[in-house]
């Protein structure tokens, strides 16, 4: 007998944290699904989101790199937020047949940040490493919470694209990521009331990929590190980052955070929260 399921798609997958959150909250809830991981090339897109449109037991997708903003072309309709960031991260099927995009990473980006941003500060700033997809997710979270942003990226034409896609009237910046691999020796004002953001957006730093190049001289004091890379879960930026005094949040607070939203679509029910040292512990393991 078939039962619902969803899935994960992306080139490479074999690395997805996806399938074991997802059956780690299905099997606490005693729900009858599965969640799966499948490997979709660039040229396998279309195919896969034509077959899975015909499958009745298909609740919808998560959707990772590189496929991000390449899937919008093979949905019916996106979500507001998906829409402003232009890229899409769950894909669900209404009752309808409709394929709606929506991203969650917004929300998951958010989760961990919750109590700073519960705060009042007179002054926000981040900076933001990074130009796909999950950068942004990134940017339209962090405009939205009244940041000013500097985005870096290997291209900085492609930097500027993404602020004036995004938040063409905020007082944001671009620069060249190659600017925050070497030294600086700048005085950085009182930082008392501000709220600053050091966000790994990209990649670099993965297993398998190049290092990300980032001296912390460039980082105000008290400014909180975050990496969205979960492998591996302690990256040198964020040892790097730890060593001159800084907080740090994980790749997995993010990547739990958005799940949960997925899930909730997918299934029709809110994730057992309360277990997420359980989840981090199996994660981890």
């Amino acid at each position: 007998m078939s039962r619902p399921y969803a899935e994960v798609i992306g080139d490479p997958i074999a690395q997805s944290k996806s399938p074991a959150i997802h059956g780690f909250w299905l099997d606490k809830l005693g729900i009858e699904a599965d969640y799966r991981a499948c490997h979709v090339t660039a040229d396998g897109l279309a195919r896969y989101i034509a077959e899975r449109r015909e499958d009745p037991d298909w609740r919808g997708c998560n959707v990772t790199m590189p496929h991000k903003q390449a899937v919008i072309a093979h949905l019916d309709r996106l979500e507001i937020g998906a829409e402003l960031v232009g890229a899409v991260n769950t894909v669900t099927r209404r009752h309808n047949g409709a394929l709606i995009g929506s991203n969650t990473d917004v929300g998951g980006f958010l989760e961990p940040l919750a109590h700073d941003l519960a705060q009042t500060h007179y002054f926000r700033m981040a900076r933001i490493l990074g130009t796909g997809g999950a950068a942004r997710a990134i940017v339209a979270a962090l405009a939205d919470q009244g940041f000013t942003i500097v985005l870096a990226g290997r291209d900085p034409a492609k930097a500027r694209a993404i602020i004036e896609a995004i938040d063409p009237d905020g007082e944001h910046h671009v620069t060249d990521l190659a600017q925050f691999a070497d030294p600086t020796d700048f005085p950085f004002d009182d930082r008392e009331g501000c709220l600053d953001l050091v966000v790994n957006a990209s990649p670099l730093g993965m297993a398998g990929q190049p290092p990300l190049l980032f001296h912390w001289s460039h980082a105000p004091p008290g400014a909180v590190a975050y990496d969205i890379v979960t492998n591996p879960l302690d990256t040198s930026f964020l040892a790097g980052a730890r060593a001159r005094g800084h907080r740090s949040v994980d790749g997995l607070a993010m990547l739990i955070g958005q799940a949960a939203l997925a899930f909730e679509r997918f299934f029709g029910v809110a994730p057992p929260r309360e277990h997420d040292h359980e989840l981090r512990r199996l994660l981890t393991a």
